[in-house]
């Protein structure tokens, strides 16, 4: 089979995105439709693609404006010929999961920017723009895409990366300080539990073997919040996709 062709600065392709490096400069988008690769269970059509990317982008600003944990700066984020782009500042450093576990006690230091994340709070779950992009862990537990919500009666929640393992920890391997926190697209205002300590091991932001699986608790808890109206719609879809399912 002939090698792929990539585009220059095009550094890696997965079922979802391609990663670009220029010039201090560090660049994802979303594959177009015609892109779409196929793997052992059929094509694969990657789910809220380019809104996890604008979800990124909003929170990315949102961080840098509101707080000082050190995140790449967003430099634009638009959409062409049926792909998203987001393109950001390229932090240089050592992922926190190539460090030692003796190199790791900047956990310390990752644990105070947690610590600020929750000082930003809202009555709304979702990002900065309100759009509700659910931990990866509670969305491959269901095929709702689309989150209207009801508000609290508080600031009840609070700002969740919703996406820290290591692999998102940018550290300099000389002073073993954080240089960027990467990779926001799941985040947004939702309550602390969401935010789960996966940093604290390698592998990824979902529960291992072993591990506890909260990921049917929240989901539970974020369709006990659904709108009315939307639950009526869901109802109408199980309906469409199997009419037995439902009486």
């Amino acid at each position: 089979m002939a090698q792929e062709l990539r585009e220059e600065g095009c550094f890696a392709k997965t079922y979802e995105r391609k990663y670009y490096h220029r010039h201090g400069t560090f660049i994802k988008r979303t594959l177009r439709p015609r892109e779409f690769r196929t793997g052992h269970l059929g094509l694969h059509i990657p789910r809220v693609n380019k809104e996890r990317l604008r979800n990124e982008a909003e929170s990315l600003r949102f961080i840098r404006q509101h707080t000082n944990i050190p995140v790449p700066t967003v430099y634009c984020d638009f959409e062409d010929d049926e792909a998203y782009y987001l393109i950001e500042e390229y932090v240089d450093g050592a992922s926190m999961s190539d460090l030692s576990e003796d190199e790791k006690k900047l956990r310390l230091e990752l644990k105070t920017h947690l610590t600020t994340l929750k000082t930003l709070k809202s009555n709304r779950i979702g990002g900065p723009t309100g759009l509700v992009i659910p931990p990866y862990r509670v969305m491959r537990r269901t095929d709702e895409d689309a989150w209207a919500l009801r508000p609290s009666n508080s600031d009840e929640y609070v700002f969740c990366h919703n996406d820290l393992s290591q692999q998102n920890v940018v550290v300099d391997p000389l002073t073993l300080k954080i240089q960027a926190i990467v990779d926001w697209e799941y985040a947004g205002f939702f309550p602390s539990c969401f935010q789960w300590p996966f940093y604290n091991r390698l592998g990824p932001s979902s529960a291992l073997e072993g591990e506890t699986d909260d990921s049917f608790e929240l989901l539970d808890f974020l369709q006990s919040q659904v709108e009315a109206g939307q639950v009526l719609d869901q109802i109408d879809r199980q309906k469409t996709r199997d009419p037995l399912a439902i009486g």
